[in-house]
Formats: structure tokens, C-alpha cells, sequence
């Protein structure tokens, strides 16, 4: 029997009852699993509710009470990592070893939310005027949302919810419908870590429930994860009815390989960088900018019998490097994105079309793919294909790879392989992007740090998780003080300065 996912609200798991649902898919297999419930309006505003009502007393929860509920969570997600990551191979698609590495990543953010009490301290100032004092405080926005993508069902809700829920706010999540099993089971680990009913709550839904999230005004702050078109919609509507808002959409990230690099390094770097995952995730190299000729024919012979060779298998396959895809539409799309290049002129190195493990006829698979002397103005280079599609492009110039990312509408990473300290530094230096690596192919920075991108790959001005986190989920209070000392100068009608 498929299973039924519903929604977790006010520390319960409830059915719900719209009478809408969608499918949930097993990739690997290219057969229904499963049927997750699309929440109406009404019960996403019973959720908000539910959420507004658990606010005051969780914000006035001491911030060392909530770090323990943090902590505990951190063990839960620990002894359960097995599970968890079997959840997230079966509904996305990707290798165990992936789904366990992305949770990882979550659970580091889970640990930098641990340290609120320190986090959340402000500044104080004694005598900033005669007998006067002033403090800061950072104190909880409210009710928070978060709409995360299927890519990343464990690791990109817990960039958000552990911070927002660690400094004071309560939050509800709407994961991607297309993988909702691993938010739901996080919401019960973390009920089961000691956190009250109505802090988090869990509502799986489509467009009708982000809506409705976008548009209460019960609703303070708005976290998303997704493509450019749905961020650029969710930080219009989100602000346009008065909230405050992180939106990070897409991305074109480039790795340039200069002449004088590490070529096997580079090489070892693009096949994790661009086909792990599949290659979706908003992070992965899809453009490969070698500067001169030699450097990219290196390149090429050394990359395509690597992409020949990437092992494509069942999730569960110990030495699986590639997995499924998330969806049969996906896959056309990314098919279409190859028969595009193909198309417009590019040479196709490394053919991924049709490539299936054995027995998995019916999986959501593709192979590997390689383009060589793909240029600017191709389809393939100008939209994010979010699949294991590799494009190489020729330059001749530093300056000319500089320009060339420069140009793109997308900031979110890009990297630079070199032996160079001052190409290294120039680089970093000129580059118009959020996230940058020397000689690191995937710059997503550690958990205490904060992550996202430049140019249309953000709307707002945070970015997720480390220092960026705390700001977006806190309002900064400034109180300034003066006790009574038997002295009176009468009123003063000027603005106040300090003579």
C-alpha cells in the first residue's frame, strides 16, 4: 500500500483535508510510492495560527533552554541518520552517500544555532550621555515561513528552522511536495527533543498554501529556496504585503581553470563539482571556462572518459556515483537542455541520453554529459539546466573569464583553479559573486559563516544561516536608559546631543 503524507501541526501529525493531493514518486524506480496532502487556505491559516498562538511563550523561553532543545535535537538527528537519508534517496533520487552528506551540512547548521545565548548578545555603552546608558537587543520577529525545493528536503529547511526557532520565533515549513517525508520526520525528531507544540509546524502543499503564506499578515518573515522566476515572485509578494524577506533563486556557476592549474585536481574537482547529485543543486559547476586552448583540450581529454565512466545505479548501490533525477518531467526538461546544445552547435564530447542501469528501465536516469566550444549565446550556457550537463568554455584571457561570469545574470558561486596567488586574488577580488573558491570547486560556506548569492540568484538583503541568520531572524532594539538622581534642569525642546 502507497503511503499517505499529510501534515505535522501543533506537535501532531494530522491527515488532512482539502481532498487535493499529488503524487510522490520513487525515481529510481519511475513508480508511485506514495500520496502527500495539499493543504487549503483554511488549513494553512489554522497552521499560522497555531503558530501565532505558541509565539509568546516560546519567545520568552530563556535562550539556554532553547540551545538544549537544539542540542538534543542534534543527537536525535545523529541516531537516526540512516533513516533519514533512506527517506531522502527513496522520494529524490540521489546516492545514500549524498543524502547523507547533505544532512550533515544541515546538522552543522543545527549545531551553530546551539551557541544562541552567545549569538544573541548585544552591546552596551556606559555613559553615552551624563547618567545615561544604552543597550542592544536582538528579539524574535514572530511567526516565520520557510519554502524550501526537492533538491535538498533535509539540508535546506535546517539552514532555516533551527536559527529562526533558536532565536525566539515560531515557524512553519512547506517542503517540496515532491519529497515531504524527511521534513515531516525532522519535525518529530525535533518534538521528541523537547520543543512545545506549535513551534514548528510542517504544511505540504502547492501554490494555493504559498499564497496564503506569502499574503497573512500574521506571517513576519518569509525564507525561500527555489528557481530565479518563483524567488523574484515570492520576495515581491512577500514584501509588497509587508514582510521581510530572503529569496535565493538560480544559478550558472563557473569554474575557470587557468593554464597553469592542477589539471588532474581540476579535472577531480568538475566530476564532483558538476555530476554529483546529478547535478541538481544550486551550487554545481555546470560551466567549465578553460583559458587557452591547451588548457582546455587538456581538459577535455582528461574529463570525457571520467564522465564515460561515472557509475549511474540504484540509490543504494554502495559505490553509486550518480543517481536518478527527481521526476520524469525533469528529465525531458534536462534531455531538452542536451538536444538544445546540440542543436545551436555545440560539440556533444559525452552522450548521457538514454543511459539506464540495468533493470531500472522505467528510473528517471541520465547520463553524464560533456559539451565542448559552447559559447555565450547558447541556451545551454544562459539557463540553469540543474542536471549532469557539463559545459566547457573557451577563452583566452583572464580577463576575458572574468567578464564572462561578470556578465551573467546569475551571482550565486563560481571558482577559480590556479597555481597563482595573484590570479587567485585578482579573481577574488573583481568577481561579481556571492560565493568564491581557490582551487575549491563547491564554495557553500561552513555553517557559521552565512550563504548566498549576488545578482538575481538573491532578493533581500540576508543571506541564509551563520551571522546573516541571527540578523534575519531578529529585530534590533536599542534602549537607552537615565535613573533618577534628584537633579532636575527642566524640559528640553532641542535634539537631544551630548555637550
Amino acid at each position: 500500500m502507497s503511503q499517505q503524507i499529510g501534515h505535522f501541526i501543533n506537535g501532531q501529525k494530522v491527515t488532512g483535508n482539502s481532498g487535493r493531493s499529488a503524487r510522490i514518486h520513487n525515481p529510481a524506480l519511475g513508480q508511485v510510492s506514495g500520496e502527500v496532502a495539499l493543504a487549503s487556505a483554511d488549513e494553512v491559516r489554522d497552521a499560522i495560527a497555531v503558530a501565532e498562538a505558541a509565539l509568546p511563550g516560546w519567545a520568552a523561553t530563556p535562550p539556554l533552554r532553547r540551545a538544549r532543545v537544539m542540542f538534543k535535537f542534534k543527537e536525535l538527528i545523529e541516531q537516526n541518520m540512516d533513516e533519514l537519508a533512506a527517506m531522502v534517496s527513496a522520494e529524490h533520487g540521489k546516492v545514500i552517500s549524498d543524502a547523507v552528506g547533505s544532512i550533515t551540512r544541515g546538522l552543522e547548521v543545527v549545531e551553530f544555532a546551539c551557541g544562541i545565548p552567545h549569538l544573541l548578545k548585544g552591546e552596551h555603552s556606559e555613559n553615552v550621555g551624563t547618567g545615561v546608558d544604552s543597550h542592544s537587543a536582538r528579539q524574535p520577529v514572530g511567526v516565520c515561513v520557510g519554502i524550501t525545493p526537492f533538491n535538498f528536503p533535509a539540508m535546506v529547511p535546517m539552514w532555516m528552522f533551527p536559527i529562526a526557532i533558536a532565536c525566539g520565533n515560531t515557524f512553519i515549513l512547506k517542503p517540496s511536495e515532491k519529497d515531504p517525508s524527511c521534513p515531516l520526520r525532522l519535525a518529530e525528531l525535533l518534538k521528541e527533543a523537547g520543543l512545545p507544540d506549535g513551534v514548528l509546524n510542517v504544511v505540504n502543499g502547492d501554490k494555493e498554501a504559498v499564497d496564503t503564506l506569502l499574503e497573512d499578515e500574521r506571517v513576519k518573515a518569509i525564507s525561500f529556496v527555489g528557481s530565479t522566476p518563483i524567488a523574484e515572485y515570492v520576495y515581491k509578494t512577500g514584501t509588497a504585503n509587508g514582510k521581510r524577506v530572503q529569496a535565493l533563486g538560480g544559478a550558472k556557476n563557473h569554474m575557470v581553470v587557468m593554464p597553469d592549474a592542477d589539471m588532474d585536481q581540476a579535472v577531480d574537482a568538475l566530476m564532483g563539482a558538476a555530476y554529483g547529485s546529478a547535478g541538481e543543486r544550486c551550487m554545481a559547476i555546470s560551466v567549465a571556462v578553460a583559458v587557452g586552448d591547451e588548457a582546455a583540450d587538456t581538459l577535455i581529454e582528461k574529463l570525457a572518459p571520467k564522465v564515460e565512466a561515472l557509475k549511474i545505479a540504484h540509490y543504494e548501490v554502495a559505490d553509486a556515483e550518480m543517481g536518478a533525477l527527481i521526476s520524469a518531467e525533469h528529465l525531458a526538461k534536462v534531455t531538452g537542455f542536451v538536444d538544445a546544445g546540440v542543436n545551436e552547435g555545440a560539440k556533444l564530447v559525452v552522450d548521457g541520453r538514454g543511459k539506464k542501469p540495468e533493470g531500472l528501465e522505467n528510473g528517471y536516469f541520465i547520463g553524464g554529459c560533456l559539451f565542448d566550444n559552447v559559447t555565450s549565446d547558447m541556451t545551454i550556457y544562459k539557463e540553469e539546466i540543474f542536471g549532469p550537463v557539463l559545459a566547457v568554455v573557451r577563452v583566452n584571457t583572464f580577463d576575458e573569464a572574468v567578464k564572462l561570469i561578470n556578465d551573467h545574470e546569475y551571482g550565486n558561486g563560481t571558482a577559480i583553479f590556479t597555481r597563482d596567488g595573484d590570479s587567485a586574488r585578482e579573481f577574488s577580488h573583481k568577481i561579481q559573486i556571492g560565493m568564491v573558491g581557490v582551487n575549491v570547486p563547491i564554495p557553500v560556506p561552513m555553517a557559521f559563516h552565512s550563504f548566498g548569492g549576488w545578482k538575481r540568484s538573491l532578493f533581500g538583503d540576508h543571506s541564509m544561516h551563520g551571522p546573516e541568520g541571527i540578523r534575519f531572524y531578529t529585530r534590533l532594539k536599542t534602549v537607552t536608559t537615565r535613573w533618577p538622581t534628584g537633579i532636575r534642569s527642566g524640559a528640553e525642546f532641542m535634539m537631544p546631543t551630548m555637550k
